[in-house]
């Protein structure tokens, strides 16, 4: 049997496929923000853009991981795409608590965790539509 299932009342969840789907999101997170990195030291592009940035790289990040697992699961994308859209953004909360000791969650760390969901949704709903 490839890789570990967890059955429980709603079906079976493969647990390598969000993980390979995780791993893969935050790859391409890590080389769009070294590419960005690149683009604002070499360019004219100012530092204040860096937010905005942040925020679209973790929706393309999050909707490629979504599409990834909705595509390997075959069923329930949007509920798929949402629970992945969750563990990004948990994972990166629980490193930013870790390495940042002056780490608040306040009510833009809300307003990324629904992001992060909605995104996730929509990637889920996306991957499940593609052959």
């Amino acid at each position: 049997m490839k890789g570990s299932i967890i059955r429980g009342g709603t079906g079976t969840l493969n647990i390598w496929t969000y993980g390979k789907g995780l791993i893969r999101g935050y790859i391409v997170s890590l080389i769009m923000f070294l590419i960005s990195a690149v683009i604002i030291t070499y360019t004219r592009i100012g530092e204040g853009i860096i937010p905005i940035l942040t925020s679209i790289i973790m929706v393309l990040s999050i909707a490629y991981a979504a599409i990834y697992v909705a595509i390997h699961i075959k069923k329930r994308g949007w509920f798929h795409g949402a629970a992945i859209g969750l563990i990004y953004i948990l994972l990166l909360m629980l490193l930013s608590k870790i390495f940042i000791t002056d780490y608040v969650i306040d009510r833009v760390v809300y307003y990324r965790i629904g992001i992060s969901m909605i995104t996730g949704v929509i990637g889920g709903m996306i991957g499940i539509n593609m052959k």
